[in-house]
């Protein structure tokens, strides 16, 4: 990264270009100068300041799945060289922790009175079933450094989960963490996403689990095969996806007090641009089970929804930078 250029503009760290689409729409379709920051590999100068601009990261959990495994420390070492530098961030460095860590999530949650799924952290996959003796059953495992529904799959015993382990049916996770997690029923077949950014709420969204499983990336990306681009059966699905089917749906008049709660908790986290995932459950629970701090947003959503998640986005970082640029106006 280099400071030839003074001119601020908002600095995109990522490492997707497939996930950038709508983000470049609404960048051009603003007028908002941006630069985007592969953030794969390279080389960073300590002694360098920052060039001008915001900072915004886009970092994913799952960045290790697209062969971009060095993506997260790489991007831990620019943040810190950012916060040395006082430069602004959005989604800065404590937020890249809580992505990177589901249990980082979920402690987090629980500390601010949420309820969360009954969960068991176990360091080493030699030691799963062991851990899942006495579980409550069924139960499902999941990987702690994720997205994309890494590592989830649903075992109804510890026997079960021990044949698939023999079998080499079981991935191991990217960092040697796996959970031990409820089951939770829900009350009908689906989660809810809210979104969040700049602590104003956006829209709702509900994924339906019957086609989605418990892969619920909402970008047109997710959807597909990378390979044949056929329509993907996700892990946990029970219903065969079909052409002109959506998965997403907008939930209008949306408005519970979960919301309240959800800005609270990313404020009190440092984290400006988010989409929380909650199940409303059989027995009355609102059950929240994740945080996404590199959220995507889905096109036939959009196409709907009262406002653009992308272009509010590029609002919220415009209205950041004119801020810390008056001059720059």
């Amino acid at each position: 990264m280099s400071s030839v250029d003074s001119a601020p503009v908002i600095h995109v760290l990522h490492e997707n270009p497939d996930w950038f689409g709508p983000f470049q729409a609404a960048f051009e379709a603003a007028g908002v100068p941006y630069r985007e920051w592969l953030l794969v590999d390279g080389v960073l100068d300590l002694d360098e300041a920052p060039p001008a601009g915001i900072y915004w990261s886009r970092i994913s959990a799952s960045a290790h799945t697209r062969g971009h495994g060095l993506s997260k420390d790489y991007t831990r070492s620019v943040l810190n060289w950012l916060d040395a530098y006082g430069a602004r961030t959005v989604n800065g460095r404590r937020t890249i922790e809580l992505e990177m860590s589901k249990v980082d999530q979920l402690t987090r949650l629980r500390a601010q009175g949420f309820d969360v799924p009954l969960t068991r952290v176990v360091v080493g996959t030699h030691l799963l079933v062991a851990a899942a003796e006495g579980f409550p059953t069924p139960f499902i495992t999941k990987h702690n450094q994720g997205g994309k529904g890494l590592g989830v799959q649903k075992f109804d015993s510890a026997a079960e989960l021990a044949a698939a382990i023999a079998a080499g049916d079981y991935e191991e996770p990217e960092d040697g963490i796996s959970l031990l997690q409820e089951f939770v029923v829900a009350a009908r077949p689906e989660v809810t996403r809210v979104e969040i950014i700049g602590d104003e709420f956006i829209y709702a969204i509900t994924a339906d689990t019957a086609r989605g499983g418990f892969q619920l990336c909402p970008a047109d990306a997710c959807a597909i095969d990378p390979t044949t681009g056929a329509l993907l059966l996700p892990p946990g699905a029970t219903i065969q996806p079909e052409v002109g089917q959506h998965i997403f749906a907008l939930r209008e008049g949306f408005d519970h007090p979960i919301i309240d709660r959800y800005r609270a908790f990313l404020r009190a986290e440092g984290i400006e641009v988010a989409g929380i995932e909650f199940i409303e459950t059989a027995d009355g629970r609102i059950v929240t089970y994740d945080v996404n701090t590199n959220t995507n947003y889905n096109a036939q959503i959009e196409a709907s929804a009262p406002r653009s998640g992308p272009g509010a986005i590029v609002d919220y970082l415009a209205a950041l930078l004119a801020d810390a640029y008056p001059s720059a106006r």
